[in-house]
This record gives C-alpha cells, structure tokens and sequence, in this order.
C-alpha cells in the first residue's frame, strides 16, 4: 500500500480595511503565502456599491482588501502583523491624505479563530507602545464582499504608485 502525500491546506480568506485598497492589496500580493487578492466595498449599504457612491462616505462600506492565502505558508496572525504595519491603526476614518469612513482601520473576521486572533493581536499592538494613541481597529464579523470595479483590481501593477500612504515593505516578524 503506498502512502498518500499529506493533504494540501485549504485556502482562507481575511478581509481587511487599512486605508486606499490599491496600496492594501499592493502590500499583500508580496506576501509570500497570499494566493490571490481583490479590492472591493464591505461594512455597508447598500448592495451592490459602486467606487462614486463609497467615496461619498454615505454609504458605511471601507474600502478593503480581500486575501485569499494558503496557511501553510503564512498565518492569518502573520497576516495581522502586515495589516499593523502597513498603516496607521490609530486614525479614525483617515490614512494619510485619505479622509473618511471608507479608509477606516478594519478587520472584517470570517470566523471565530480569525476573531479571537485578531482581538488578542489589537490588543498587543495597543500595549506595545509602538502607537501613540490607542488602536481603534474595528473587529466585525465578515459581511458581503462587494467587488469593486475592475480597473481597480491590481491598480498599482497596472499604473504603478506610491502605495496611497500605505508603507508597501510588508514585515512579517
């Protein structure tokens, strides 16, 4: 009987907010591990947002990033030091020169071990006394992921930038 090689790990998904997505997803896509990611509206109503309309503000969606990674390679808590590292978790509704609720410090958890990891990381991040203000990232259960349009999926590999504010040299440690 010959053995079988060891299961493959199912991908996962994270869904973050941490500002403009084009620099979010930029930073996330060098992350060895990250299988794919996709930009797009979610925290709000209603359905079906369009870039125009969350812009606004009016609308409650952030812009995040969806990440679909393979935790064999890297953990959602790696995941969640990246998401600390490329912005400013302390700015209610602003990254940079972005202003609003649309760029506001999210984690969107799809389920309880994404939650239970990501309170306990917030919480590390608050008494590391790396911020000056408190960490007010949002922790909420995932909702619909609303795809924003294509010419925003992979913007920076398509028109290149500076990363929206976002410091796009992911760590990892």
């Amino acid at each position: 009987m010959s053995s079988m090689p060891p299961a493959p790990h199912p991908i996962q998904k994270a869904t973050f907010g941490a500002g403009c997505f084009w620099g979010v997803e930029a930073a996330f896509r060098r992350v060895p591990g990250v299988t794919g990611t996709a930009v797009g509206y979610m925290g709000g109503a209603p359905d079906h947002p369009a870039y125009h309309d969350v812009c606004t503000g009016s609308t409650g969606h952030a812009e995040v990033v969806q990440v679909a990674f393979d935790p064999g390679k890297v953990s959602y808590e790696q995941l969640l030091v990246i998401f600390w590292n490329i912005h400013d978790p302390t700015t209610p509704g602003r990254q940079g020169v972005d202003i609003g609720s649309q760029y506001r410090s999210a984690i969107f958890y799809h389920n309880p071990d994404q939650k239970v990891a990501a309170e306990k990381l917030r919480e590390q991040a608050n008494r590391s006394g790396r911020f000056r203000r408190p960490v007010i990232t949002e922790i909420t259960p995932a909702q619909v992921f609303w795809r924003a349009e294509e010419y925003h999926q992979r913007y920076h590999e398509k028109h290149g930038g500076s990363g929206c504010g976002i410091h796009n040299s992911p760590d990892i440690s």
